[in-house]
């Protein structure tokens, strides 16, 4: 449920990346590591003998480079250039926001928050959005979108806007929609506009009950795909909505009942839905202790119509990827755990579930925890996935973990502490 305490579970794991994957930019210069394919995990550590930060890991090997990024004690959450050169990981501990060059490997500087962040995007060079739902205002509700200037390491401005939880950003980086914690409204942002005497924000109302928390844009970014909640986030019906971006304010159009929207993967005509559906919550066709089980729709676009629908793991979802061979992948919080990976006697089940598109089928891998980072390569059949702090390597020819080899004995990368969230930062 969108509430104070899914923020609370989110930031003690420290966890949106984007809805959708648009593939990589341009390759970066590898640092001091020498890798040309590296890939970060954001590493926190509850000893006081140990320092966090941001592990660098060879994309090719599965295997840990020397030394790490420093990025505060407890780095969870990241968000990545349009260019991969500049990363982003929050601290948990502190609020703050690690600004990191992965060019040169090294942390270029901090840029402290007025409190906890979900949501942050870096939509063009230099300029970084968090919302932060508690940031306090003068003579309002507490909420806010911040923006940071990268170069400088200072905060721009401070957009309110009551109970910022999610921000997302067209292609462009010229406008951003933010979601608020039980509302039917979006809030449109033009940061073009900052410093000037046109306002900064516009209010887009939506259908009653709708209660929106996410959008996927198209390629051009002139239609936004909203994702209402609905029932799930205490509202009525879930659906998936059109905003015409294009239009002059942007208005909302028509909309799709789904079974749950929380968060989305856009592929050509096809979104990729997920959530959970208090009235479709059986786990028809699984053999499993779990009383309860989400849904993933398949949505026409053209049609605007759900040509299909699979049963999924529980919990809140929000993390979703595309892999090689149309492996897609989602991820929850707070789902049903059955089981111990530590001991597979009988079921193991967590959070991820793996959903093969070209045969509509649906894998629960046995592992626990949840799921808060999801990272996809262009030339390799693997999936990163951070799952109960562990960083696993999927195999995407088997759904499973990938078997042994010289580099990698059980398909978990070894790392001392608790790992959030991995980002590729090489084109590859």
């Amino acid at each position: 449920m969108k509430k104070s305490a899914l923020l609370l579970a989110l930031v003690v794991v420290a966890s949106f990346g984007l809805v959708c994957c648009g593939g990589y930019g341009a390759h970066t210069t590898a640092g001091p590591s020498g890798l040309t394919e590296r890939v970060f995990a954001s590493q926190s550590v509850s000893s006081a003998t140990q320092s966090g930060g941001l592990v660098i890991i060879n994309g090719q090997y599965d295997t840990i480079a020397r030394g790490e990024v420093s990025a505060g004690n407890s780095p969870g959450l990241m968000a990545i250039s349009a260019d991969r050169a500049t990363l982003l990981a929050f601290d948990s501990s502190t609020n703050k926001v690690e600004v990191v060059d992965t060019t040169k490997e090294t942390l270029t500087g901090s840029i402290q928050l007025p409190g906890a962040t979900i949501s942050m995007v870096v939509p063009q060079p230099g300029a970084a959005y968090a919302a932060v739902p508690s940031a306090p205002l003068t003579g309002t509700s507490p909420g806010a979108l911040v923006a940071m200037n990268l170069s400088s390491g200072s905060i721009t401005a401070t957009i309110g806007v009551p109970n910022a939880q999610t921000v997302a950003s067209n292609p462009a980086g010229t406008e951003l929609l933010v979601f608020s914690n039980d509302s039917d409204s979006v809030t449109v942002v033009s940061p073009a506009l900052l410093n000037s005497a046109s306002p900064v924000t516009l209010t887009v109302p939506l259908c009653t009950g709708c209660r929106p928390v996410n959008a996927v844009f198209s390629s051009d970014g002139n239609t936004a795909y909203v994702l209402n909640c609905g029932a799930e986030c205490g509202g009525t019906q879930a659906s998936v909505q059109i905003l015409n971006m294009a239009a002059t304010p942007p208005t909302a159009g028509a909309s799709v009942p789904v079974n749950g929207a929380t968060i989305a993967f856009l592929n050509g005509s096809t979104l990729y839905v997920a959530g959970n559906s208090p009235t479709n919550s059986l786990c028809t066709g699984e053999t499993t202790a779990a009383t309860t089980c989400g849904r993933l729709d398949l949505v026409n676009l053209n049609s605007m119509t759900v040509t299909s629908s699979a049963v999924i793991t529980d919990g809140y979802h929000d993390r979703i990827d595309m892999g090689n061979g149309g492996r897609l992948f989602i991820g929850s919080m707070n789902c049903t755990n059955i089981g111990n990976v530590n001991n597979v006697a009988g079921e193991v089940r967590g959070c991820l579930s793996i959903y093969n598109t070209p045969n509509a089928s649906v894998v629960i891998p046995p592992d626990n925890g949840d799921v808060t980072g999801l990272q996809s390569f262009n030339n390799r059949y693997v999936e990163y996935v951070a799952e109960g702090g562990n960083l696993r390597v999927y195999d995407l020819f088997t759904d499973a973990l990938l078997p042994p080899n010289i580099y990698i004995e059980t398909g978990t990368i070894i790392i001392p502490g608790y790992i959030t969230d991995v980002k590729a930062v090489d084109f590859f």
